[in-house]
This record gives C-alpha cells, sequence and structure tokens, in this order.
C-alpha cells in the first residue's frame, strides 16, 4: 500500500474542510466560529475587584454552573456593560437599653434606595468579614490633661478587637495629622505605636477625618473610624462637606467618643461637637460623651459589643436616576416579625446614603 506523507496528509484534509465550508456558506448556511471575544457576564462577575478594594459577600461572586458555562460559551462574541453595583450597608440593631440584637432573619427587613423598594441579595448575621479600625487621638493643648487615660483605653480596647484577618491604624492629630503605624493585628506593633504619641497645638478635625477615610478606602471588609477629641476644629485645610463625601465614599462607620472634662465649659466648640454627632448618624455609627475612665472604657466596650454583632444586608439597586449621584437608603424592621417580641422597641442604625461618583 502506498505510503503519503504526513505533510500530504495534511493538506488534503484542509482541503477537504475549505470545501465543505465554502459548499455550505454558499447555501446559505452559517459556520460556527470560536468567538475571540469576552462572553456576557452576569452582574456578580461585572462586580469583581482587585483584593484592596471591599470584599463582596460570600455569596455574590459564585461561579456559574456548568449549564451555564456551557451557554455562555455558546452566545454571540458581544461583550455587555451593565452599571450595577451591590451596595454593602453594615447595620446595628438595639433594643430599648441600648444592647444590640443579634437574633433577626432575613425577612425581618425591608430596604428602600431613593424610596424605591430593593430586593436583598445577600444577608449575613454577625459578619465574620475582616475589621479594620483607624483609632485617631486628639494630641492638642486642649485635650493634654485627658491624653493618658485616652491612650490607656484605646490600648485595652485594641487588645480585645483584634482577630488575626483584622487591622488597626493609629493616627494622632494636632496641627498635623500623623499615622503613627499602618493597619497592623499585631497588638505589639500598637503598643509601641501608643508609647510614640506626642503633644501637638491646635487641632485639625476635619482633615484627620479625611485622612484616615482615606486610609480606610481600598480596605477590604468592614471600615470603622474611632475618633477621640474634644470637638474642636481649628487649623483643618479640610472642609466639613469634604470629609463627609470621602468618609460616605469609603463606607466608613464613625464612632465618636467627645471629651467633656467640664459640660458648661465656655471654651466648648459645640460646633464641632455637632459635626461630629451628625456624621456618626449618617454613617451608621454613634458618638458617645465621656469625662473620665470609666467612660472611655463603657464606650469602646459597647463599640467592641456593636462591631461583633452587626448585620449584613446587601442589594443590587433596581434603578438609577439621572438628577443626582447620592442615592438615599433607609432600612425597616418589619413590625410583624416573629423573631422579637417587641419590634416596636428596635433602633436601628446604617449608612443613611452613597455617592455613586467618587469624590477624586
Amino acid at each position: 500500500m502506498p505510503r503519503i506523507c504526513w505533510i500530504c496528509l495534511q493538506t488534503i484534509v484542509k482541503l477537504h474542510v475549505s470545501a465543505i465550508t465554502l459548499a455550505l456558506t454558499l447555501s446559505g448556511l452559517t459556520v460556527p466560529v470560536l468567538a475571540q471575544g469576552t462572553a456576557p457576564r452576569p452582574p456578580d462577575s461585572l462586580n469583581k475587584q482587585p483584593a484592596t478594594t471591599v470584599p463582596h459577600p460570600p455569596d455574590s461572586a459564585k461561579s456559574q454552573d456548568p449549564d451555564q458555562q456551557q451557554q455562555s460559551q455558546q452566545e454571540p462574541n458581544t461583550t455587555f456593560k451593565v452599571n450595577v453595583k451591590l451596595v454593602n450597608v453594615f447595620t446595628t440593631v438595639t433594643d430599648a437599653s441600648g444592647a444590640p440584637v443579634s437574633s433577626l432573619k432575613q425577612e425581618d427587613f425591608e430596604v428602600f434606595e431613593d424610596g424605591t423598594a430593593q430586593k436583598i441579595a445577600v444577608f449575613h448575621r454577625e459578619s465574620e468579614l475582616p475589621l479594620s479600625i483607624v483609632i485617631a487621638i486628639d494630641t492638642s493643648l486642649s485635650t493634654r490633661g485627658d491624653q493618658r487615660l485616652e491612650l490607656e483605653s484605646a490600648r485595652r480596647f485594641a487588645h480585645a478587637i483584634l482577630r488575626p484577618i483584622d487591622g488597626i491604624s493609629l493616627f494622632q492629630f494636632s496641627e498635623i495629622v500623623d499615622q503613627i503605624t499602618p493597619f497592623t493585628s499585631d497588638v505589639r506593633v500598637i503598643d509601641r505605636a501608643i508609647n510614640r504619641v506626642h503633644s501637638g497645638a491646635a487641632t485639625a478635625l476635619y482633615d484627620t477625618l479625611y485622612l484616615g477615610s482615606d486610609a480606610l478606602l481600598d480596605r477590604r471588609g468592614r471600615k470603622v473610624m474611632v475618633v477621640i477629641t474634644d470637638g474642636g476644629d481649628t487649623v483643618s485645610k479640610t472642609s466639613y462637606q469634604e470629609a463627609v463625601r470621602e468618609a460616605q465614599a469609603a463606607e466608613v462607620i464613625l464612632y465618636s467618643i467627645i471629651i467633656v472634662p467640664i459640660e458648661s465649659s465656655a471654651g466648648r466648640d459645640i460646633g464641632g461637637e455637632h459635626a461630629l454627632i451628625q456624621l456618626s448618624r449618617d454613617t451608621g455609627g454613634k458618638y458617645f460623651y465621656a469625662s473620665g475612665l470609666d467612660q472611655l472604657d463603657a464606650a469602646f466596650r459597647q463599640i467592641s459589643e456593636e462591631l461583633r454583632t452587626q448585620y449584613l444586608i446587601a442589594y443590587y439597586p433596581s434603578t438609577r436616576l439621572a438628577d443626582s449621584d447620592y442615592r438615599r437608603i433607609e432600612i425597616k424592621i418589619d413590625p410583624q416579625t416573629k423573631d422579637y417580641a417587641n419590634p416596636a422597641d428596635l433602633q436601628i442604625r446604617h449608612r443613611t446614603g452613597y455617592y455613586t461618583m467618587s469624590p477624586k
């Protein structure tokens, strides 16, 4: 039997394939061709970001099953861009006495964006997502007498709250803002940083809120700022509005511990206090007044308890209005819930909204 060289055999096969393709084309049929572009993706996969940004909840990034993958491979060579972003809302629920309530279920919550009901896509109780915490301590002259107590209370808080997946960054602020240590879960590093805190003169509170939020912007998981201050601001280059915008963009939860040595002091900065109170409310955090070590420790204990009993509620916005880049969020508890005896007594806190455009 004659031997056919391999190259000749390949040539014969190619000629046959080309002839078949030509015949099908002339008859009006199409020949399937492997798409070289990107197949359409579900909203979840469009929402993926690098590891340095806010993580997506475990349920929001599931891969497709084999049938879905096969269907995607067979779809036309077209890429669709969809403006859909999962909105994460960390929510705290407390009872009439202020104690956290962690027994509620997904069906007990209702979510609204700009007054429109939203479907909850992700729900977790007592979220195990990492915590990134900025502790910012006012070291201006007006707080010098309480500084040692503030630092010791912050030290105990760090030792109590930190897990290996968490990170704390210590800031000190006076006329300048200084990040003493980057985010770390090593309490020895935090202790050394606390020992390096030194006093300054004036107070750059709004600069601190802005720079602390900026440090948290690309962190993973839950992002918290604890500010210990007497509420004054004397030298900030950043406006309050700029600080608010940056905190909202970073999804920061702000807890303010306002030091008030003398409640009726004539030099007290009521304007600064009110700014901290409003921002704490708008971000889903809380504010405390403290005039001694016991009240400082009590404030840190409440913060720790709340961070351990939060709900993560997330949704894909059903509508996007073009008239404003700010979206208002409202979460309600079903008054008919069977998961709590007196639902009317429950108080709910969460961030009040978010911006669709970056402030930068």
